[in-house]
């Protein structure tokens, strides 16, 4: 479970920062939208499957609620899910 939502995390990461600093200037400053419709697609359904991996991980590691919240709320910060893994994630994985 966590190397699937330490995977999940560093996806949405990824995708998250194309959306913003790819597809969404060439959207506005270019007008070209199919590069923001496509890597919005992905990164939508890899949002919706971290948020309910991280659900499931909280609940399954019986991680302490204020936790659980940050873990959810890194993936709105551009670089929080980076975060969370590195040192909260990454740490789990070493014990």
């Amino acid at each position: 479970m966590l190397k699937t939502f330490r995977i999940s995390a560093i996806l949405e990461g990824i995708s998250y920062l194309l959306l913003f600093s790819f597809s969404m200037p060439l959207k506005y400053w270019a007008n070209i939208t199919e590069p923001n419709i496509y890597i919005g697609y992905v990164h939508g359904f890899l949002f919706i499957a971290y948020i309910i991996l991280a659900v499931f991980f909280a609940v399954d590691k019986k991680i302490a609620p204020k936790k659980g919240i940050m873990l959810v709320l890194a993936s709105l910060l551009p670089f929080g899910t980076f975060y969370m893994d590195r040192h909260y994630l990454k740490p789990l994985s070493a014990s």
